[in-house]
């Protein structure tokens, strides 16, 4: 490899020497990412070095011989977590960098392993009310139900002092004479009820709100005015203001205005919390596929050692089943080499002497011996790291946050004018401080606050009625503006589970037994397409067959199997060279040919000197696929991005729909893509795969599909439940509708300001009818989301198509 080239398009090394072309700017890792150059604009143009040569101050100073780990983060729920975090992991000496994640709540530390580890930087970021750990380990607690603990607790405190507020203080507030009470207020049973209510708000203020209070300090220690700031400084005013009442023998106290913010807010952001909650995982998930030991030959044999101690040069055994560790060169062996979970390609690759394999791919059948490259760099901790910086560009937040920076100085200002100037008019200073107190009460962003996540909330229940889940609620405010659909190929137009799609025979040859002896030998196989061919055999009910007996079994790795079949033949199965000595009828050698021109795995079966039949295998086909396509394409460009090169990709360009087909693209090929999509639109990419969950990330909206890895789900912002890839064109509608209902909320709760702030700055309305009218907003808010989204088109039903596997080999035809 090359240690001084990348390549022009995604950034990794090239080989020596490098994919060129005339016609095409730069040099590239392979041809994927060259067609891919060709067809997009100049990926060589300044602008694009540059966004590549830049690199963040943090990332910048990280010495070469620092290590990386990830640190899941509980307790994160506001963009200003991420500074203070990245501040409180700095401070261990050991850590050269940090990069916190609010939506993925973790963290990327860079350290020197000789200073620090990971679980001491875990212990320096965990406390005030955070609490981390690396992802490897389990998260100290559960934030939903730590949420929903909070609530519970708050709600019966809450209930409580609203009770005593309900029979005893509110009637007098509103004009009722004291005498007319059980007691006097004013006498010792006024002040245990005073008490009470003081204990009841004391327990929500400090323990339901703690997360707020957290929120508001952080704030303060950031410099980045946040919501919590208003709230925490609404809710801990009027209660220090009752507290004072209290101790000086005041009866008129505001410990409701405390409790009605803080679980108003909460409720809001356990909705938020559910949402966002989905997000988390995606590091620990892709790190347990990674290799962590590597099997180095030694003079004496084999020594097992951990992958980070393999070095440029070392020579590693891995056997069938194993995943490769490294990248590297293979110096001995033949196998089929299954690449999928790092470039999306549907069929295994046959890897022998002198052919690259990447680390994290998984070694199908038969046994290789890898030269690791100079670094011992693995891809799939590419595919990491790809990941991490994509979930972190760009990441939408909410309107009310992004308006926090301005809308929060705005109202503390405004309640200090407020202040001042009743001050000035000669108001007393009890009467001006409720004034301030007014202004930070009404303005409490509770309607605010609750207009995207309850809309948010709403739909995701019409989403699920369609088999979609939605994992991001910033998906809204992107689907309505899609105008390219990116669909990966491997696992989302077909199902990426082989199967076999046709069989042919010679002349003579009963397709049952033909079937059930192929199904005998390969069902002693590793290799992915066997399942397909027990699989059909099991459906057909062949009289041989997988549970047959099977002697002088044999495994050509790479090229295919034999074994005498009971006291019947041998029966070789597999490709061209392992029959070099057997006569091939003709119409079988077309029909061979054809199935690898057509992107599909063809082997041959024979026995007694000749070939007998040819099995057809390939990826299925997902049903109702083309009729998707379809859809999408209505006043949208539809373009296919997948790891299969050649034939496999080919038969897609020219599917009805399908504007163009991007072919053999490794993963940040794939990201790169979109990228560069991304320029000319907004773009919608469903994919699955571990493969896939950097260009889900990268794209304006991801959407995965369930039967992909559970990497590829948490990129994403919706995931498909269901088979019906048509569902994908009606969550666009649903989402677009969502969005319009977030407007209509956020329009009330702005519109509920412009009137409130004001009026509370004139003195016009108490710290009491200030948080009744707070409230009254958010039962507003609440009232329209819970209204349909609208009249919505029968949707299709959804085309199961039933286990449609090996269906067409029963009566001779050939699926799609």
């Amino acid at each position: 490899m090359s240690a001084t080239e990348n390549c022009t398009l995604c950034g990794l090394e090239t080989p020596d020497p490098p994919l060129t072309d005339d016609g095409v700017d730069g040099s590239f890792c392979c041809r994927g990412c060259l067609e891919v150059a060709r067809s997009l604009d100049d990926p060589a143009t300044a602008d694009a070095a540059e966004a590549r040569e830049t690199v963040p101050e943090t990332e910048a100073s990280v010495p070469d011989d620092a290590e990386t780990a990830y640190l899941q983060v509980d307790g994160m729920h506001c963009a200003s977590c991420e500074a203070f975090l990245e501040r409180r992991a700095t401070a261990d000496e050991g850590v050269a960098a940090a990069d916190a994640n609010f939506p993925a709540e973790a963290m990327r530390v860079h350290y020197d392993p000789d200073a620090t580890d990971p679980e001491s930087v875990a212990e320096t970021v965990s406390g005030v009310g955070y609490a981390a750990a690396p992802t490897s380990e389990e998260p100290e607690a559960d934030a939903d139900d730590g949420t929903v603990g909070r609530l519970l607790v708050g709600g019966f405190f809450g209930m409580m002092a609203m009770l005593w507020y309900v029979l005893f203080l509110y009637p007098v507030y509103f004009g009722l004479p004291p005498e007319a009470l059980l007691f006097d207020l004013e006498g010792g049973a006024g002040r245990f009820l005073l008490g009470n209510l003081w204990l009841s708000a004391t327990v929500v203020l400090a323990y339901t709100g703690a997360p707020l209070l957290r929120g508001a300090y952080v704030a303060v220690r950031t410099r980045q005015p946040n919501m919590d700031l208003l709230v925490s400084l609404a809710a801990t005013t009027a209660y220090l203001y009752s507290g004072l009442a209290v101790l000086t023998g005041r009866t008129e106290v505001y410990f409701d205005v405390t409790i009605v913010v803080v679980l108003a807010v909460t409720v809001g952001s356990y909705y938020e919390e559910r949402i966002k909650r989905r997000a988390v995982g995606e590091l620990a998930d892709l790190t347990r596929d990674r290799a962590s030991e590597a099997r180095v030959r030694t003079g004496d044999g084999t020594e097992t050692l951990p992958v980070e101690a393999v070095e440029g040069g070392d020579e590693l055994v891995v056997r069938s089943g194993e995943r490769v560790p490294v990248d590297g060169e293979v110096i001995e062996g033949t196998a089929a080499v299954d690449e999928s979970l790092v470039t999306g390609e549907s069929l295994p690759v046959r890897r022998s002497r002198g052919d690259e394999v990447r680390g994290g791919t998984v070694v199908s059948d038969g046994r290789l011996v890898v030269r690791a490259v100079d670094g011992a760099e693995r891809t799939l901790d590419r595919v990491v790291s790809l990941l991490w910086d994509v979930r972190g560009e760009g990441t939408p937040q909410r309107l009310a946050d992004a308006l926090a920076t301005i809308f929060v100085p705005a109202v503390l200002v405004l309640g200090a004018l407020a202040f001042v100037a009743h001050l000035l008019l000669g108001a007393s200073p009890t009467a001006a401080l409720l004034t301030g107190l007014t202004v930070l009460v009404v303005s409490c962003p509770c309607a605010l606050g609750l207009a995207t996540p309850l809309a948010i909330a709403a739909g995701t229940r019409s989403l699920l009625e369609d088999g979609v889940v939605l994992t991001d609620g910033s998906a809204v405010e992107t689907a309505r503006e899609v105008d390219t659909v990116a669909l990966d190929k491997t696992g989302t137009l077909t199902t990426g589970e082989m199967a076999l799609l046709n069989l042919e025979t010679a002349d003579g040859t009963d397709r049952a037994t033909l079937l059930g002896h192929a199904a005998a030998v390969e069902a002693r196989s590793d290799h992915p397409v066997a399942d397909a061919v027990v699989a059909a055999a099991d459906e057909a009910d062949t009289e041989a067959g997988p549970d047959s007996t099977v002697a002088a079994y044999e495994a050509h790795p790479g090229r295919g199997v034999s074994g005498r079949v009971g006291a019947g033949p041998r029966v070789t199965v597999g490709e061209e060279s392992l029959f070099a000595d057997a006569a091939i009828p003709d119409e079988l050698r077309e029909r061979y040919a054809d199935a690898e021109s057509s992107g599909h795995l063809a082997a041959y079966v024979g026995w007694e000197g000749a070939v007998r039949g040819v099995l057809v295998a390939g990826d299925d086909p997902r049903p109702g696929w083309r009729e998707a396509v379809e859809r999408l394409s209505e006043g949208r460009r539809v373009v296919v991005l997948t790891g299969d090169e050649g034939a496999a990709a080919d038969r897609f360009r020219e599917v009805p729909g399908i504007d163009e087909v991007y072919a053999g693209l490794p993963p940040a090929g794939k990201t790169e893509t979109v990228r560069r999509l991304r320029s000319e639109g907004t773009v919608a990419m469903v994919g699955d795969g571990s493969n896939d969950a950097p260009a889900l990330a990268a794209a304006d909206l991801g959407i995965a599909v369930a039967s992909g890895t559970e990497l590829a789900a948490d990129a994403a912002d919706a995931v498909l439940v269901g088979r019906d890839l048509a569902a994908v064109d009606r969550a666009l509608d649903t989402l677009a509708a969502t969005r319009r209902r977030v407007r209509e909320n956020l329009a009330w709760a702005f519109c509920y300001n412009a009137v409130a702030v004001p009026a509370a700055a004139l003195g016009v309305i108490t710290p009491l009818v200030a948080a009744v009218a707070m409230a009254a907003s958010s039962l507003l808010v609440v009232g329209n989301t819970t209204r349909s989204l609208g009249p919505d088109d029968d949707p299709e039903p959804a085309t199961t198509g039933g286990d449609r596997r090996n269906a067409a080999v029963a009566d001779g035809g050939e699926r799609e």
